[in-house]
């Protein structure tokens, strides 16, 4: 009974934060270590339920909360993830990204081993239970994109884009994003764009198709033009995009696409960057160069030129015009998928303020390398 009266007390907290936590000091540890681990799975049984992925759960509790629910999140994610016997690839993946691991002996409870480590109070560590809670359940239902955890593995696609395409594409992105030659920088651009077109077009008759989607995570800094940015390499590259204001591009494709979409895009936003905070090194305290609306003027031109130059990219003449009718169907595919996923979406604008940050961002994108492959 206490456990159950525990659970519906969090509950209410969580769903109002004004409501008065119970204290837990007196209760025993292992009954509010299990009521506070039940709240936890009742929301994220709903969460998988719908749509959301470990990535994307961390990442909203990152930008809404503090780095000890983050922790505690974490730490969640971890003890969730023992439960199940079965998890998808991505799911696997993304909690080595957010090293969500099991440190702490599982005999004893978490909730005071965790209190402990950060030098709290078990009422404390209840409090972070509940932030973490009530930002859980605030969250709309999100397309399913990954079997949800526990779902047999022989049911779930196995298929993986060869590591050594995409070593190769890391290291030559590294190299791409590090030169100091603009015309070096140019003619690995044009030459990139070829063979990442041509190794997909390479595979098409070969592999069946393997459309997919997945979610790239954007800062909110100046989001609107980063988005935009991930939205012209996408349409590039045969996929489709949809952003999300709670702070990611949806992509849909094929998978080897998405790979050098999400690669590509990294390497032209961390150059835009670069590029727009070096414009303002160079102005004086209150100059436009320095506004809010120079810099998202500039990352809308920087968007709009990049796209110029990858279809100009992708206008230059096929090796095997035999291709075509294979890259027509992947492209229905990809068409279909996204009409099922996405039955409403909206257009949306964003005004440019600045004609400096257009100037600048377009000069910008002139210099960047697009060189991923």
């Amino acid at each position: 009974m206490v456990v159950d009266s525990l659970r519906e007390a969090l509950w209410r907290a969580a769903a109002n934060r004004r409501a008065r936590l119970p204290r837990t000091s007196s209760l025993p540890p292992a009954e509010v270590d299990d009521a506070v681990q039940a709240v936890l799975r009742r929301a994220f049984e709903h969460l998988w339920d719908h749509g959301w992925l470990p990535y994307d759960v961390y990442e909203v509790v990152r930008r809404n909360e503090d780095e000890r629910a983050l922790s505690f999140l974490v730490d969640s994610l971890a003890l969730e993830a023992s439960r199940y016997s079965a998890l998808h690839p991505r799911w696997r993946e993304q909690l080595d990204e957010i090293e969500a691991v099991v440190w702490w002996d599982v005999d004893r409870p978490h909730l005071d081993q965790w209190a402990s480590r950060h030098i709290e109070l078990r009422d404390d560590a209840v409090a972070v239970a509940v932030a973490v809670l009530a930002v859980l359940v605030t969250l709309p239902g999100l397309p399913v994109i990954v079997p949800k955890p526990g779902t047999p593995l022989s049911a779930i696609d196995h298929h993986h884009v060869d590591p050594k395409i995409l070593n190769r594409v890391r290291g030559l992105l590294a190299k791409a994003e590090s030169t100091a030659f603009p015309d070096e920088a140019e003619a690995l651009s044009a030459k990139a764009q070829e063979l990442v077109t041509r190794h997909a077009l390479e595979r098409m008759p070969l592999e069946a198709p393997t459309t997919t989607s997945r979610r790239l995570w954007l800062d909110k800094r100046y989001f609107d033009g980063k988005a935009q940015v991930v939205h012209v390499v996408a349409e590039a590259n045969r996929c489709r995009a949809v952003v999300y204001d709670l702070g990611f591009v949806a992509l849909v494709g094929e998978e080897l696409d998405l790979e050098i979409v999400e690669l590509l895009s990294a390497s032209l936003l961390v150059q835009a960057t670069r590029a727009m905070v070096a414009a303002g090194d160079k102005a004086r305290k209150g100059d436009e160069a320095r506004s809010a609306a120079f810099r998202k003027s500039f990352l809308l031109a920087y968007a709009h030129r990049i796209g110029e130059r990858l279809r100009a990219a992708n206008e230059g003449p096929s090796d095997d015009d035999r291709l075509l009718p294979v890259l027509a169907e992947r492209k229905k595919a990809v068409e279909e998928y996204f009409g099922a996923m996405f039955t409403r979406t909206v257009a949306k604008t964003t005004p440019v303020r600045s004609a400096a940050g257009w100037d600048a961002g377009r000069s910008a994108a002139d210099r960047a390398t697009l060189s991923i492959t």
